[in-house]
């Protein structure tokens, strides 16, 4: 009886060192577990690249829309008489509106005249209590969000900023400007009007 028991004991550790042999060379599932791993690391990445390319896209069309408005002002085709904050804010919500919500609701205009060059790089902004303002030097701009257009052959200055909403949750955090979840897209420009009223 115990010869017996001893050769059932040692077809037992046979058969289980078989199995666990068997299974530690089995690969079908090997795919199944690797993909099941890499899945999520690999749909950050993707959603990661989406976000950041649709985001670079609306930047684009904003620097965009922004240079095509200065080029009106520029040449005097958008006349001087015309210019408010509204007229400014349907030349280029049009272009945006591609990807943008409908009537641009974050969008956000100022144009105006400083004496030089050297004033205009003293135009800045921040971002304060979720609201964008405008900067003169270290102190609070007294006009925010102006259109005074200058004329023939005077200097300008465009600004467009653009509240732009992040999609994907995880990018959020690292992502937004305010705290609805969004971030800033800003163009500029600085030009010199031509004599269009020669």
């Amino acid at each position: 009886m115990g010869q017996e028991g001893k050769r059932d004991g040692k077809a037992r550790g046979a058969r289980r060192f078989s199995f666990l042999s068997r299974f530690a060379r089995d690969r079908r599932g090997s795919t199944a577990i690797e993909f099941a791993a890499l899945a999520i690391p690999f749909s950050l990445l993707v959603f990661a690249i989406l976000e950041s390319c649709i985001s670079f896209a609306g930047q684009e069309l904003l620097t965009n829309a922004t240079d095509d408005l200065a080029r009106q002002l520029r040449t005097g085709r958008l006349p001087q008489a015309e210019v408010t904050v509204a007229r400014l804010k349907e030349e280029i919500c049009p272009k945006l509106e591609i990807i943008v919500s409908k009537d641009c609701p974050d969008l956000f205009v100022d144009l105006r005249t400083p004496g030089s060059f050297a004033e205009a790089a003293t135009y800045t902004y921040k971002i304060s209590n979720d609201k964008v303002v405008l900067m003169k030097g270290t102190q609070q701009d007294p006009k925010q969000f102006v259109a005074e257009a200058g004329p023939e052959t005077s200097i300008n200055m465009l600004r467009v900023f653009y509240k732009w909403p992040v999609i994907t949750d995880f990018l959020r955090e690292a992502m937004q400007s305010f705290s609805d979840g969004k971030t800033l897209h800003f163009a500029t420009t600085t030009w010199v009007n031509e004599p269009f009223g020669k």
